[in-house]
């Protein structure tokens, strides 16, 4: 079993008020276009609420996890887990701070498990979304190249693995 975890942190100003970046990180009624397109599944956002990231049709479920903390609009962490791999769970912590010109928005991903798919991934991953985040507030659309790779993913959903299917993943 692999008892190494990484941390990494991603970090951006965003030119917009702390509650419009709140509002879409914390978003249920539409996608979050911000965090790959996906919708925000949950009974509530309070510490012991489960959350899933589904597809927009609600079909499949790429992230299953809990909420650990909760306190609008500064802080906001869960534990993540993609529903694809058999790695174990991390945890995701989103920090919002008012600052000169606009919205400190960091992300910080704790206990990913060293070498894993996972691990991959979030890393990858975690610098999209900031980046995501600050066009969407800034510009009200992700960047063209993001909105592309949306359109990819959409056409990839039917080839999705049998074990991510929603019904697995019940909230």
């Amino acid at each position: 079993m692999n008892t190494t975890t990484e941390t990494a942190v991603f970090k951006v100003v965003i030119e917009g008020s702390i509650d419009a970046v709140w509002r879409e990180l914390t978003r249920t009624d539409d996608l979050q276009k911000a965090m790959f397109n996906t919708r925000l599944h949950t009974r509530g956002l309070a510490p012991g609420a489960k959350i899933a990231m589904r597809t927009g049709n609600g079909k499949y479920t790429g992230v299953v996890g809990e909420v650990l903390e909760f306190d609008p609009p500064h802080r906001y962490v869960h534990t993540f887990r993609f529903t694809q791999y058999d790695d174990p769970a991390c945890k995701v912590i989103y920090e919002l701070r008012e600052v000169p010109g606009g919205t400190e928005f960091v992300l910080r991903l704790e206990d990913v498990p060293t070498g894993t798919k996972t691990a991959k991934e979030m890393i990858r991953g975690g610098d999209m979304i900031v980046k995501t985040m600050k066009s969407i507030i800034e510009t009200g659309k992700p960047a063209f190249g993001i909105r592309m790779l949306y359109v990819l993913f959409g056409l990839m959903e039917p080839f999705s693995p049998a074990k991510s299917r929603s019904e697995h993943w019940p909230v």
